[in-house]
């Protein structure tokens, strides 16, 4: 059985397992049970009653949460000339088309998120091998595939995200950083959790949101009642 760290011990011992708790009850328990020494990455955990093996159950969406992430995010825009301008105004790290895909099949992938045009998506397919195992692949559905790059870059810079169900019907993702304040982990959470429930299939029957957790890095979860997310 593996052994239990003071830290975590310590952690347990300031909230109730067993009990859900109202949504800013929720974040200042984590952010009260985090010891990290670094800058934690506060994350939301939501229980779908859907069948993501079915086509019509899954539940994919895009979000911008009001607060931002507190990631310093990485794009790469792979543009046409005439559109790198554009992508450098709105903040991409680093602009351009032949070199970059020339350095991606070299191994290169020190990025976050790719934006590209429709037109440059065929010459992106051969990466698909490097691109795809890493989360990396540009996607019309993500708004990673626009001619509207300049957008697409202030978007991803401000705090919008791409997120989907796994295949046991769970959506993880992060929703800010543990130095937020209260409220704006909060916003962060209404604002992800009213881009899901707006999400919900038509094939979904049941209870659609069974459960919501939040935690942080290395940190317990927390139950949260979805009422108290979701109203």
């Amino acid at each position: 059985m593996a052994k239990i760290s003071k830290k975590r011990k310590e952690a347990l011992a300031k909230f109730d397992k067993t009990k859900v708790y109202p949504l800013t009850e929720a974040v200042d328990i984590i952010k009260n049970i985090t010891y990290t020494k670094f800058d934690a990455s506060f994350d939301i955990d939501v229980r779908l009653g859907v069948d993501p093996r079915k086509a019509n159950q899954m539940v994919r969406g895009i979000v911008t949460l009001p607060h931002g992430t507190g990631k310093v995010v990485r794009v790469l825009a792979l543009c046409t000339p005439d559109k790198e301008e554009e992508a450098k105004a709105a903040g991409a790290d680093h602009v351009g088309l032949e070199e970059y895909i020339e350095k991606i099949k070299k191994g290169w992938t020190d990025i976050d998120v790719i934006i590209t045009m429709p037109s440059v998506m065929p010459k992106i397919g051969a990466l698909g091998k490097i691109l795809g195992p890493r989360g990396l692949m540009p996607n019309p559905k993500a708004g990673t595939v626009t001619m509207d790059i300049g957008k697409a870059v202030a978007d991803v810079k401000a705090g919008k995200i791409d997120f989907k169900v796994d295949k046991y019907g769970i959506i993880h993702t992060g929703i800010g950083k543990v130095n937020f304040t209260t409220d704006q982990l909060a916003d962060n959470a209404k604002e992800m959790m009213s881009t899901i429930m707006k999400l919900k299939p038509t094939a979904a029957k049941g209870t659609y949101v069974k459960s919501i957790y939040l935690s942080s890095t290395m940190s317990p979860g927390v139950q949260v009642d979805v009422k108290s997310v979701t109203l």
